[in-house]
Order: structure tokens, then C-alpha cells, then sequence
């Protein structure tokens, strides 16, 4: 079932929110998969050059999920690549926002998921088994905890405690 949304629209709606139940990431992220508007309940990966713990998530059944990759912010290594991004939309994952960079863009557009990153890079991680999955993590400043929305579009990236959609 595809979720029809705008994040300007949700933006408009949601703009006196100051709870904290809503949220925008800093326009900071690129597009870089073959669905460029994606939405899902989000699970959460925390890792630093080491892609391990995002491979065996995205091997698993995504459910119309997001996986959301704190890489640091790290420019050095690519978290997320055309193997990852086609087992992502193979085992039926929404989408992927990596808080670092990914690779083989032809191949992530190829593929029909979600990506969205800082950046390119072409130098691929080190798999050391390190990291931590499903806990709260840091997006450029944003918390974001298993559990929360994830809305991606063209205009961006939010995040909301609860659905945001009927």
C-alpha cells in the first residue's frame, strides 16, 4: 500500500507542533534510490564505518519499513550500497536514510527503494560485527527512536511520533 503524502503539506499542518512529537531534519540529505517518496515506521541502526549491523537488518523482511543509519555523519566510508539498496527493496524495506554516504549510484537508482545520504563515497566499510540496533539515535541534531515515522520527499525529511496518514 503506498502512503500519499507531502512533507510541505505535513509541515504546514504540523508547524505550531512544539511537543517534539514532530520533526525536520536539516536539508542536508540527498536522494539516491529509485523511490524518491518513501514513508515508513522507522528501525534504527547506530554504527561508525562498519556496515555490518545494516547488511543483516536489510537481509531481513523490511515490512514497509524505514532503516535509519547513524553512520557518524561519517564522509569516509559508504554504509549503503547497490547489493544493500537491492536486498532493501527485495525484502520489501521502504526506504534507507544513512546518516553518512553510500555508493554505486547507478545501482541505488536502479533499485526500487528509498535512499537518501550526506553523500558519495566509494570506499567501502569494514565489516567488524560492530554497533548497536533499535535504540534512540542522533540525525543531524534530530533524535530519532525506533517506533517514530519517517516521511521522505523531494522537499525533505520529517519525523512524527505517530502516523501521520489515514
Amino acid at each position: 500500500m503506498a502512503v500519499t503524502f507531502q512533507t510541505c503539506d505535513l509541515c504546514d499542518a504540523h508547524k505550531q507542533d512544539d511537543s517534539g512529537a514532530f520533526r525536520v531534519l536539516p536539508p542536508v540529505f540527498q536522494h539516491f534510490g529509485g523511490s524518491p517518496r518513501f514513508a515508513g515506521v522507522v528501525v534504527t541502526v547506530k554504527c561508525w564505518e562498519d556496515n555490518s549491523l545494516v547488511k543483516q537488518a536489510l537481509d531481513a523482511a523490511g515490512e514497509g519499513r524505514v532503516l535509519v543509519v547513524d553512520g557518524g555523519g561519517s564522509l569516509r566510508k559508504a554504509l549503503v550500497g547497490g547489493n544493500l539498496a537491492a536486498a532493501a527493496a527485495r525484502n520489501g524495506w521502504a526506504g534507507v536514510l544513512v546518516y553518512g554516504c553510500v555508493r554505486d549510484v547507478a545501482e541505488l537508482h536502479a533499485a526500487a527503494v528509498g535512499v537518501v545520504a550526506l553523500g558519495l563515497m566509494p570506499m567501502p566499510t569494514e565489516k567488524r560485527g560492530e554497533g548497536q540496533a533499535n535504540v534512540v539515535v542522533d540525525i543531524a541534531g534530530v533524535k530519532v527512536q525506533p517506533g517514530d515515522w519517517l516521511y521522505a520527499d523531494e522537499d525533505g525529511v520529517v519525523l512524527s511520533r505517530a502516523a501521520l496518514h489515514g
